[in-house]
């Protein structure tokens, strides 16, 4: 199942910073162990977004919880998951294998 993951912050940037370091590990660790495709900023600089890919939903909450922005409070998280029906040829079948390749 693919998630769209939105994180908004919730304290001061000082506050991000100080996990941001840890967080990066964490989306790196994720990335690769193939559960998150993409993630990074939102333009408003208020939060981020993660594309995720996960065999189930409690298993995407399970690696969400480990994240050091919940961990410590300074995030919250917006979770969505959807079936995929079309992607690009480049976007690897083995995350959305019933979506068709135009």
């Amino acid at each position: 199942m693919l998630y769209v993951v939105t994180l908004t912050y919730l304290r001061a940037q000082q506050d991000i910073q100080a996990h941001l370091g840890t967080h990066r590990d964490w989306l790196i660790e994720h990335a690769r162990a193939g559960r998150i495709i993409a993630a990074g900023p939102l333009e408003t600089g208020d939060g981020g977004a993660i594309l995720a890919h996960c065999e189930s939903r409690s298993e995407l909450d399970d690696m969400l919880e480990r994240d050091s922005f919940r961990v410590h409070g300074v995030a919250q998280y917006g979770v969505q998951a959807f079936d995929a029906a079309l992607r690009a040829q480049a976007f690897s079948a083995a995350w959305a294998p019933e979506a068709k390749a135009p």
